[in-house]
C-alpha cells in the first residue's frame, strides 16, 4: 500500500485523536480531516472544546460523516466504546473502497468482529486496534496491537506515521481480547483504590492503610498511585465505564456470568459523573470531595 500520499480521517476528536495527530509524522499525510458527533451540538461546552482542539492542530472539522470519510485512505475511529459499532455501521457505506478502517476503540472482541463484517462487506478493510496504554504522554508512541486480515498494510501505514504498532497474530478480536483482559486489572485496580481510600478516609485510617500496603509491597508508591487513579476516574470515568461494559460483555461470552468488572463499571460511572476536579498529587483532597459529593459521614462524626 502507498504510504507517501495518505488521506487521513479521524472519527471522534477527543484526547486520543489529539494525542495521535499531535505526535505522528505528518510527512506522508497529504490531507487530514475529522468528524465528531459533537458537531451536531453546536454551542455546547463539549463542542467548543472539540473545535478548539481541532483548530489548534489545523485539523478541519467536516459537517457530515460522509464528507469526512468519502476520500480518506485511512479512517481512524476513536470514539467511546458504546458508539464504536454504530460508527462502523454508519461509516461502512460511505467509505472509499479499499480504505483501511482502524478501530481503536476499547470494545469486546465480538463487537469488533461484528463491526469488521459490516466494514469488509462494504468494501473497506477493517483492522482491530487495541490501545495498550494511556495516550498521554505517549502520544504517537503509545503501544498499539493490531489483528485481523489487513494488519500488514495497517502496520506499514502506522510505521510511516511514526506510530508504535505491533501485530498480534490472529483474526479480528485477538488484539481486543488482550486489551479487554488487561482492563479487568487496570480499571479494576482504579475502582479498588477508590473504594479502599474512601473507606479509609471515612474511618480515619487511610494513612495507616496506605503505609501498611507500602510496607507489604514496597516501591509501588501507594499514596501516589491512589491520587493518580482517582484523577483518572474523575476525568475519564464515563469513557472507562463504557469500556468496562464491553469487558463484562466479553466475560459473559466466556461463561463468567457474575464478573467483578460489573462493580468496576459502577465505580467508574460514579466518579465520572461526580463533577469532581481531582488533583493527582492529593488523594486525600479528592476523597474529601467524594465524601462531600456523595453525602457520606465520616465515622468519627457518627461516634460523636
Amino acid at each position: 500500500m502507498n504510504t507517501t500520499d495518505l488521506k487521513l480521517c479521524f472519527i471522534g476528536f477527543g484526547e486520543a485523536a489529539e494525542a495521535f495527530w499531535s505526535g505522528m509524522d505528518h510527512g506522508p499525510v497529504s490531507s487530514v480531516n475529522s468528524y465528531d458527533s459533537l458537531t451536531e451540538s453546536p454551542g455546547t461546552a463539549a463542542h467548543e472544546a472539540m473545535q478548539a482542539r481541532c483548530n489548534a492542530l489545523d485539523v478541519p472539522v467536516c459537517a457530515s460523516l460522509g464528507a469526512a470519510v468519502s476520500e480518506a485512505d485511512i479512517v481512524i475511529s476513536v470514539v467511546t466504546a458504546d458508539q464504536a459499532f454504530a460508527v462502523a455501521e454508519a461509516t461502512a457505506p460511505l467509505m472509499k473502497k479499499g480504505a483501511l478502517f482502524l478501530d481503536c476503540n476499547s470494545c469486546a472482541p465480538q463487537t469488533k468482529q461484528t463491526s469488521a463484517r459490516v466494514i469488509d462487506a462494504a468494501g473497506g478493510r477493517y483492522v482491530d486496534v487495541a490501545v495498550m496504554a494511556p495516550v498521554n504522554p505517549g502520544k504517537n508512541r503509545t503501544p498499539l496491537l493490531l489483528s485481523g486480515a489487513h494488519v500488514e498494510d495497517a502496520k506499514a501505514v502506522l510505521d510511516a506515521l511514526a506510530m508504535n504498532a505491533t501485530i498480534e497474530a490472529g483474526p479480528v478480536g485477538t488484539a481486543s481480547s488482550v486489551k479487554m483482559v488487561r482492563s479487568i486489572m487496570v480499571k479494576g485496580m482504579e475502582a479498588l483504590f477508590a473504594e479502599c481510600v474512601l473507606a479509609g478516609r471515612l474511618a480515619g485510617v487511610d494513612t495507616q492503610v496506605l503505609a501498611s500496603l507500602e510496607h507489604s509491597h514496597p516501591g509501588f508508591d501507594w499514596e501516589k498511585r491512589a491520587g493518580y487513579n482517582l484523577e483518572r476516574m474523575t476525568q475519564h470515568g464515563i469513557r472507562r465505564a463504557s469500556e468496562m461494559e464491553e469487558v463484562c460483555l466479553f466475560l459473559n461470552h466466556l461463561g463468567l456470568e457474575e464478573p467483578l468488572s460489573a462493580s468496576t463499571v459502577r465505580w467508574q460511572e460514579r466518579l465520572g459523573h461526580s463533577g469532581i476536579v481531582a488533583d493527582p498529587a492529593d488523594y486525600a483532597g479528592t476523597t474529601d470531595a467524594m465524601i462531600k459529593t456523595f453525602k457520606l459521614t465520616p465515622m468519627k462524626e457518627v461516634q460523636s
